[in-house]
């Protein structure tokens, strides 16, 4: 996995705000993550999508051993004998001689001698707040990496992860209806119409008032041309 150019792309993105997505994967460490990434990438996945977020930070200092004054003095020396033979080379470089040789076996001594001296006195300041050495690290109990909506579905496709539980389907309701009255029984006391005579007229519903300024419906009109038929059979 390549590391990310101070001139890449992202420089112009809001900074340091979060990214915006859906998680594809979650990881107990950071060398899962980047192992994901890289199969994505692999499979030309649009990683520029994609992004890493560490959840849960957690300041991790690892205690590597214990400072004493020959300890102290050689880590100084050491120090200081890499950054004069940086010098010497420089000099070697720009000037090649045969007493360049000896200037920088001599760049390498001068360092190294004080180099020892700063570590030391240094030393001799601090060494009764901290007594040992030791690394750094920030960490994280989770790694999560985010994709954009669009691109979230293959991602899970390459790395092999499968999808949220999609949400339960929508359950149709039904209106209760009211339970339909039961039919009489055969023998059961129930009204019942009388039966009508041979020749004779089934007889007519009441006249019901009926509003002059209101116009008959289909049903009036017929009453009233009953009820006049039968007036004037009558007479």
């Amino acid at each position: 996995m390549s590391t990310q150019s101070p001139f890449g792309g992202r420089i112009g993105r809001a900074f340091p705000t979060l990214p915006k997505g859906e998680t594809v994967a979650s990881y107990e460490t950071y060398q899962e993550a980047q192992a994901a990434v890289d199969q994505l990438a692999k499979a030309e996945f649009p990683v520029k999508e994609l992004s890493i977020v560490g959840h849960d930070l957690t300041s991790v200092e690892r205690i590597t051993g214990t400072l004493s004054w020959g300890r102290t003095a050689a880590a100084g020396a050491l120090s200081g004998a890499w950054f004069g033979t940086f010098l010497g080379l420089l000099f070697f470089i720009f000037s090649p001689s045969g007493t360049s040789l000896g200037i920088l076996g001599a760049a390498v001594l001068i360092g190294a001698g004080f180099g020892m001296i700063f570590s030391l006195v240094s030393y001799s300041i601090n060494r009764r707040r901290r007594d040992f050495t030791s690394v750094m690290q920030v960490l994280a109990t989770r790694y999560a990496i985010i994709a954009e909506p669009a691109h979230v579905v293959r991602a899970r496709q390459v790395l092999g992860v499968t999808d949220a539980a999609a949400p339960p389907a929508p359950v149709a309701t039904t209106v209760a209806r009211p339970p339909a009255a039961p039919a009489p029984e055969a023998g059961a006391d129930a009204p019942a119409e009388p039966p009508a005579s041979d020749g004779e007229a089934p007889t007519e519903p009441e006249a019901r008032e009926i509003d002059p300024s209101r116009p008959l419906t289909y049903g009036e009109a017929q009453d009233a041309r009953r009820r006049a038929a039968r007036e004037r059979g009558e007479e």
